[in-house]
């Protein structure tokens, strides 16, 4: 499984209110409350296999008999699905029956989860319980689109005020809550998201209301049973949080161990075209790929400021543009920089450059007119390239280079080959540079001048990896394609017309097929998610109407499925039935109530399955992976494997 790519990442997080405010120093502060006011009293349970205490962010009494803690992830998909059920349990048993405590933990993977979770922990310390709760669903409410920006209008929103918040923030004055979390994960074995424990059991994913109603039905049961041999209501959850607590094995504890540094040297290729700032025989390259309009590179970029004080012209920095996708205004301003840069040369590039990170999070077009008219350029044509992709096929060529190189999020950095990832604090870039700067030295000491320094590191550093390979058997006509049947490209996708990551695919796909014309051959394969409940008689659906109106139907059938999405129950599928045209509605409606076609999806789940396949959406393009909504260089660096051997 590629843990790295997006879309496992998404799996693996599958898998796995408050009148009275806080002050700021909780350690002075003993008192819980439920959103409704309801009576405080001390919290301490720490000794608790499951500890919770007055440092964790509570809803409910303290003394409730059953105490749910919520360990989750703000960038999380499955996290936010999950709410539904969790403000089902709120409402049918209320605080006084029911505590849930918040845990964070932030995945890896999920390079927007921990500044989020440091955002919450800020709100938490300045404004308490009443104000968590708010900013945790303004979170989830706008979940992926998160922003040091946005981060302080929700903090304001909720009740904080958004100088002290900020100032916070910068400082990471709470953030070492986040970080007693994680620990906290770790120990418990709570390795994706969300992850539950109520009263020590543990429920993994975003599972239904009526597997929590289960749980908490039991646990009241047990609880009622405990106070009436005498146990008082403030020690049920230590008592039975000791008693349903169970360690993680050895092997998952060791999977829990923070990974290796990646130690490799990679070859960070600098081309003509790419903005430089630092001598040309600097010793020490820092290749960075970045965006305009993310929080993190523009935090990075006080290290970066200090890194070229510290070291002059032993470091250039090498700029690799790399919009993402969910970053809106990225490439616009992305494009501002470059038409400074293509028209006006380096100098112009990073006075521009400074300007765009000052004006962030404001990059509306009335800011990027300001920059590009204080630049001397010509602000009609900067919009008419901005409006016309004018430079889409540099832009994408960076892409392709950061995805080859797994360099997807940002700010992404190669100094002299070894990758940092993220915006670091100056101490590992100096600890990297350092390293980087000796080796560099020993290399002018034996011959190379200082200007090929860079080129003889690069020599021996390594390619791009190899995508993951998945085997998985050649697909047979009971399996809807289209494209050319004698492609000598076969993408195989296995994917679940419930799961909104397998319809933001749809236009990378459509792409392809135009990039790659008369080349590929693209052959589905269900594969519904079991927390996905509409996703199996979605599939059943469009086996109907493949068997029925053949490949060309289903693929119609399919893109109204996902034009419809979240809308498909029965009644949606019907109607989508009769708007795509054709279709013998009776035998329609039979299938859907008997469901034929329950063997053929099951065995394209097994196929998956039994090739390590547990999430969608899923490719094996000639025996490549690609796993998830990946950008369209993640899938052409598997089809240039695929058909060139990588060269």
């Amino acid at each position: 499984m590629n843990k790295g790519t997006a879309i496992v990442g998404f799996f693996l997080c599958f898998l796995a209110g408050m009148g009275l405010m806080w002050g700021v120093d909780h350690s002075a502060n003993t008192g819980i409350t439920a959103e409704n006011g309801s009576a405080t009293a001390a919290l301490d349970q720490s000794d608790a296999p499951v500890p919770v205490t007055s440092k964790d962010p509570i809803w409910g009494d303290p003394n409730a008999p059953v105490t749910i803690v919520e360990i989750s992830d703000f960038q999380c998909p499955f996290c936010k699905r999950v709410g539904p059920a969790m403000e089902q349990i709120k409402r049918t048993y209320g605080p006084k029956k029911v505590r849930v405590v918040w845990k964070n933990n932030p995945l890896p993977f999920h390079s927007h989860a921990r500044p989020a979770a440091d955002a919450a922990a800020t709100v938490f310390a300045l404004g308490g319980n009443k104000a968590f709760w708010k900013y945790k669903a303004l979170l989830f409410e706008n979940q992926p689109n998160f922003d040091e920006g946005k981060f302080v209008a929700w903090a304001k929103q909720v009740g904080v005020d958004p100088q002290k918040f900020k100032a916070a923030l910068d400082a990471k004055k709470y953030t070492s809550k986040v970080d007693d979390d994680l620990a906290f994960s770790k120990k418990v074995g709570a390795r994706g998201t969300p992850n539950f424990r109520i009263n020590g059991i543990e429920i993994s994913g975003a599972q239904p209301y009526d597997k929590f109603k289960t749980v908490v039905d039991q646990q009241l049961a047990a609880a009622k049973q405990l106070i009436a041999s005498g146990t008082k209501p403030a020690d049920v959850y230590v008592a039975l949080t000791k008693k349903n607590f169970k360690a993680p094995p050895k092997q998952q504890a060791q999977n829990n161990q923070k990974p290796k540094e990646d130690t490799t040297i990679w070859k960070a290729t600098i081309d003509k075209d790419n903005p430089v700032e630092g001598p040309s025989d600097a010793l020490v390259t820092i290749v960075e790929f970045s965006d305009f309009q993310c929080p993190f590179c523009k935090r990075v970029e006080g290290t970066l400021n200090q890194v070229k004080t510290t070291y002059g012209k032993d470091v250039r920095i090498v700029w690799k543009n790399n919009p993402l996708p969910f970053h809106p205004r990225a490439k616009p301003a992305a494009t501002v920089a470059w038409m400074a840069y293509k028209q006006k040369g380096n100098a112009a590039f990073w006075k521009v450059h400074n300007e765009l990170f000052d004006s962030q999070p404001k990059l509306s077009d009335d800011d990027l007119e300001k920059i590009a008219d204080g630049n001397g350029l010509n602000w009609t044509q900067v919009k008419a390239a901005i409006d016309s992709d004018k430079y889409k096929d540099d832009f994408q060529k960076t892409l392709d280079e950061g995805s080859d190189l797994n360099a997807r999020g940002t700010p992404h950095f190669f100094v002299n080959g070894y990758r940092i990832t993220g915006a670091q604090p100056f101490s590992k870039f100096k600890e990297v540079i350092d390293a980087q700067l000796a080796k560099a030295k020993a290399v002018v000491a034996k011959g190379t001048p200082r200007a090929k320094v860079y080129d003889e590191i690069m020599k021996e550093a390594k390619g791009p990896p190899e995508p993951e390979k998945k085997d998985v058997p050649p697909p047979t006509s009971a399996n809807p394609s289209k494209g050319n049947p004698n492609g000598k490209i076969v993408i195989q996708e296995w994917s679940d017309f419930q799961c909104p990551f397998c319809k933001r695919v749809e236009p990378t796909i459509q792409q392809l097929m135009k990039d790659y014309p008369g080349k590929i051959k693209f052959v589905w394969h269900n594969f519904p998610l079991p927390f996905h409940h509409d996703a199996p008689l979605a599939a059943e659906a469009a086996m109907e109407v493949f068997h029925q109106k053949g490949s060309a139907g289903f693929w119609k059938f399919h893109d109204a499925l996902y034009e419809s999405q979240p809308a498909i129950k029965r009644a949606d599928l019907e109607r989508i039935a009769q708007q795509v045209g054709g279709i013998d509605m009776d035998k329609f409606k039979k299938a859907l109530d008997t469901m034929p076609y329950k063997d053929e999806i099951q065995k394209d789940q097994d196929i998956g399955k039994k090739a390590g396949i547990s999430g969608t959406p899923a490719f094996v393009i000639n025996g490549y992976f690609v796993s998830g909504a990946q950008p369209i260089g993640a899938f052409k660096r598997a089809i240039k494997f695929a058909t060139k051997g990588g060269h």
